[in-house]
């Protein structure tokens, strides 16, 4: 079953108006730039000192040409005014029409040759400033979402158009016109979304309308707070709708809604059961929901699953998971705190968005379970750490730095055992005190009493050692800023075992250690203390607690099994 929204040539113009212009792209690339493909890294100087407080973002759609016609508005301040401004934008849209301060510009005042839409007035542009820009085109297929950002054209099982967006990895600009950096989120945006009846378009924030026109319906979203770039979100489906509001322990209510396929009534209905022990969890551990004027939104899509701000994607197919939650939906709903509430302000440090986001799934399975369900997941976590680069650089990165020539998958896994290790260090008073004082950029949060909040690696070592009774640098410089693990040596005689940390570099690592001796437990200080008496007969266990992240070699022999059993598995594939 196919259907086709009217192209309309000037782009929701029942909201718009309609915009006309020459063009100076007579045929878009069929192949996104290098710059579009990048989200964060280096900041272009037309666009350093600019940010947007208002984005006005209108969508329609051609399914059967899998073609997008948008029509932004984009309210931009500055310090002081300036010659030339950009946004960036891929180009493979064909660009109407660009207008500025509602004037519309000539072909030869604004250019878009590798992604970044230069705007060069007759004059210099002074704060506020409008820029809209009208455009269309068929926008980035993703290969394989949403590990490869772009906008997916499905069908849902009965034939119904199904689209949806996860753009992480390569950035908003591949389906709206932004600045494509952590920074560059607009305060509020208003999002109108024009579909055929029967689809439903769920997105960003409050459903303030939904206008009928025909045959067609534009649904009109309004976020109230910072929303994460990368976070608008185009989902569109069939979809039913479960709704209901929920009571915070803050007293606050606010509504719960689960946008899903008619199909799986039950199973949908099972998952949405999850939530409010859920959000409990996350409230109690961490601090309030963040956007309790807006909503928690679940939204089920083709792809695996996103952390779009007030509506996460999911696609796991209501997967049970043994420690009785739906980790896919636990994992993208932590983001609302970690990347949402609170987001990186350079990718460098994207572990505070994943190693937290990790982190609270043995916490959840232990809030839900205790500590064996906890260190079952802990355990899983740790068979998969390379430990080939340091998780934080402190250089510029965009995304895919971070993900294809840094530490990649060890801002997850490695990123959350580092985060149980400080835990474990701090005790959970003065590290819980921390989390949340880096999440609100406060230790008191209340609804309504914080906003959304900018934050780095070292941000957050300020806060640690604020809250500590020592200065935690040295546990930052070995397990953040350094690639290899802390290593544990052990010597041991018939009279005495003794313990030493080895680390790259020869960093300085007073980590205390606990001894198990025949069942008894006691803790080294590794500093005045590193050994103990014992005689040849004793049992000695280092770290029975596991509290620990160190080099063992355990884990290393089972690495190597793991790939050559791959390499076995390949050979025979080829054969």
């Amino acid at each position: 079953m196919k259907f086709k929204t009217l192209a309309l040539a000037c782009a929701s113009s029942i909201i718009f108006g309609c915009a006309t212009s020459s063009t100076n792209q007579s045929q878009p690339a069929e192949i996104s730039t290098p710059y579009t493909l990048k989200s964060g890294g280096e900041i272009s100087e037309r666009q350093k000192h600019l940010s947007i407080s208002h984005a006005k973002l209108a969508f329609s759609f051609d399914f059967d040409k899998e073609i997008v016609f948008g029509d932004t508005t984009l309210t931009l301040q500055a310090p002081s005014p300036q010659q030339e401004i950009s946004v960036d934008l891929d180009t493979r849209f064909t660009i109407g029409s660009v207008w500025l301060n509602d004037t519309a510009l000539s072909a030869q005042q604004f250019s878009n040759l590798e992604g970044e839409l230069i705007v060069s007035p007759a004059t210099n542009v002074a704060f506020p400033a409008t820029l809209r820009v009208v455009y269309s085109g068929h926008p980035r297929t993703p290969i394989r979402a949403p590990w490869d950002g772009g906008v997916m054209w499905e069908e849902t099982p009965d034939g119904h158009p199904w689209l949806a967006t996860a753009v992480q990895g390569e950035g908003c600009d591949i389906f709206w016109p932004c600045i494509d950096q952590p920074y560059g989120e607009p305060a509020n945006a208003d999002l109108y979304i024009t579909v055929p009846k029967p689809l439903v378009a769920a997105s960003n924030g409050v459903l303030v309308d939904t206008l009928e026109n025909g045959n067609d319906r534009t649904f009109h979203w309004q976020t109230k707070s910072m929303h994460n770039t990368y976070g608008i979100a185009l989902n569109i489906a069939p979809y039913e709708k479960l709704t209901q509001n929920f009571t915070s322990i803050y007293g606050n209510t606010y509504p719960l809604t689960y946008y899903h396929l008619p199909e799986n009534e039950g199973k949908a209905k099972a998952l949405f059961d999850e939530l409010p022990e859920m959000i409990t969890f996350f409230e109690r551990m961490i601090g309030p929901y963040p956007f309790a004027d807006e909503k928690v939104g679940i939204v089920q899509t083709p792809h695996l699953g996103m952390e779009h701000q007030t509506i996460n994607a999911y696609g796991n197919e209501y997967k049970k998971d043994d420690a009785g939650y739906d980790w896919l939906m636990q994992h993208e709903f932590a983001h609302e705190w970690f990347g949402n509430q609170l987001t990186n302000d350079n990718w460098d440090h994207m572990w505070l968005h994943e190693g937290f986001g990790t982190y609270m799934q043995p916490l959840y399975a232990q809030y839900l379970h205790g500590n064996e369900a906890y260190f079952t997941k802990l355990n899983a976590q740790r068979k998969g750490l390379a430990n080939a680069h340091p998780i934080v650089s402190n250089e510029l990165m965009s995304e895919e730095d971070v993900y294809e020539k840094g530490p990649a998958g060890d801002i997850y896994a490695k990123g959350s055992w580092v985060i149980h290790t400080l835990r474990g260090l701090m005790g959970d008073k003065d590290f819980f005190r921390s989390v949340t004082e880096l999440v609100y950029g406060r230790s008191d949060p209340e609804p309504g009493n914080f906003k959304p909040v900018f934050a780095n690696t070292q941000d957050f070592i300020d806060i640690v050692n604020k809250n500590s009774e020592q200065n935690l640098d040295w546990f930052f410089d070995v397990y953040i800023f350094s690639a290899a693990l802390p290593k544990l040596d052990v010597a041991r005689s018939d009279h005495d075992v003794s313990f030493t940390w080895q680390t790259e570099g020869d960093l300085p690592f007073p980590m205390p250690l606990e001894v198990s001796v025949n069942g008894k437990v006691t803790t080294l200080d590794m500093q005045n203390q590193n050994s103990l008496f014992v005689s040849q007969y004793d049992i000695v266990i280092a770290d029975p607690n596991s509290k620990v992240l160190r080099y063992e070699q355990r884990f290393e022999d089972y690495k190597a099994w793991q790939e050559e059993q791959a390499e076995i598995k390949d050979k025979q594939t080829e054969e």
